[in-house]
């Protein structure tokens, strides 16, 4: 058995019962075959795969607040940090029923190679809580996020360890946390970005996901001749990912016909209302639903099915696992040209399989939605000046960065001779410099 084999069993094994994880392990380590092979004495005298897979450190704790009646709630929190040998740990925090060790794993072990691919001197961590922030008032939220703080501090710190927003943690509860943060440590110091702009934040940071996305996606249509100018976009989601995600195609000629969130999905032939959706997501924090009440000729269906409209390109930017097999034959039925993710793991690998076998143009997460945590770095860089640079110039650093990734990916998948694989060039581009790092630093 091959080092890379026999490492793989022994993770699943011992990690069985932890699936998103293992999934992520998986679709990494089938990437990198012949570059395990290139160097395999190498990196099995130095036990790269089993270091690069097994986290720095795992905290798990126990989260109580209360509630507006007066009553104790009590969840779990958790911060991955795992590896942080480029650059301090940095990846972002989710608030959702979901949340588990082994969802939190997966998207750690993710956020090592995507912030590699950056450029910018960050390691790989997440975090977050099965807290479910829907339906909660503000001051519940208030209260748990103070008290997901009093126990995370002691983690945290702007050269160790700078945690962002993510599914469920926007810049209000970035904001209490900072808030909780500076009231335990006696600190104003960047340790955590996605901030609001009067206390350190950076512009662009709320559009950065979803504008990275595209600049990444109309790089690849270009490269590939071709370009975003009148294409017919399905995106799923209705969070800052998917709404400025629709912003930057529709800026680019694109068309956006669809959006969706966790009750069910909207169709508008003649493009989504972008202003609609920012007044029914961002101010009234309702449903996508109600974009059928003020725009009576769209169409609004329950459940899944975003994937079934007849589009271009797809950019899945709402969850893990969200595109699947059955999914990916419709979008190639219907004449998809390409699928860019937007979310962290959001295509099923037998999905993502299919589509690269029929043609299809096809990028990571890991990749294509490195544009958030690029800004993140980009707001560490100007909190550690004092300094705030204007949103046009964050943009063009940001925009930078994803050519930059792209042309990371395709120069890494044309070494190994893998021309035109982005996943395997996205996993080679961002291991490589993790591992050259690792080492440079000996057994630690």
């Amino acid at each position: 058995m091959s080092y890379l084999n026999d490492v793989l069993a022994q993770i699943e094994k011992k990690y069985s019962y932890q699936p998103e994880f293992l999934q992520a392990v998986r679709e990494v380590f089938e990437s990198l075959e012949k570059v395990i092979t290139k160097n395999e004495k190498l990196y099995e005298d130095n036990a790269i795969l089993e270091r690069i897979t097994e986290p720095d450190r795992q905290i798990q704790f126990r989260v109580p607040w209360v509630d507006d009646t007066g009553k104790i709630r009590i969840n779990t929190g958790y911060r991955v940090q795992f590896n942080n040998s480029i650059g301090p740990y940095k990846g972002g925090l989710r608030l959702h029923p979901s949340v588990n060790l082994s969802v939190i794993k997966f998207l750690g072990f993710e956020q090592v190679f995507k912030n590699s691919l950056t450029s910018l001197p960050m390691g790989g961590a997440k975090g977050g809580s099965d807290f479910d922030p829907k339906g909660k008032s503000p001051r519940e939220i208030m209260n748990f996020c103070q008290s997901f703080m009093t126990e995370l501090y002691k983690y945290v710190g702007k050269d160790m360890d700078v945690p962002a927003g993510d599914i469920g943690v926007g810049a209000r509860e970035i904001g209490y946390m900072f808030g909780q943060y500076k009231r335990m440590t006696g600190l104003f110091e960047g340790v955590l970005t996605g901030k609001g702009l009067s206390y350190g934040g950076s512009l662009t940071r709320k559009e950065a996901t979803g504008y990275g996305l595209l600049y990444f996606t109309d790089e690849l249509l270009k490269a590939n001749g071709n370009g975003m100018d009148g294409k017919k976009v399905a995106i799923s989601g209705a969070g800052n990912v998917a709404i400025y995600a629709a912003e930057k195609a529709s800026q680019l000629g694109g068309k956006v016909v669809t959006l969706s969130d966790s009750t069910g999905w909207i169709y508008d032939k003649n493009g989504i209302d972008l202003d609609l959706v920012k007044e029914i997501k961002e101010v009234r924090r309702g449903r996508i639903s109600e974009y059928k009440d003020a725009k009576p000729d769209c169409e609004y269906h329950e459940g899944k099915g975003v994937w079934s409209v007849p589009v271009d390109i797809a950019l899945p930017c709402a969850t893990q696992n969200e595109l699947l097999l059955d999914d990916a034959k419709e979008l190639v039925k219907n004449g998809v040209q390409c699928v860019c993710e937007g979310a962290n793991m959001p295509t099923s690998i037998d999905a993502t399989k299919y589509l690269q076998a029929n043609g299809v143009l096809f990028a990571p997460g890991k990749a294509s939605n490195a544009g958030g945590v690029a800004t993140s770095g980009l707001e560490m860089s100007q909190n550690s000046e004092r300094l705030s640079w204007t949103f046009d110039q964050v943009d063009s650093k940001l925009k930078s960065i994803m050519i930059g990734i792209y042309k990371n990916c395709e120069s890494a998948a044309e070494e190994y001779g893998l021309k035109g694989n982005y996943v395997a060039g996205a996993n080679i581009a961002g291991f490589t410099k993790v591992v050259d790092a690792m080492l440079a630093h000996g057994a630690c």
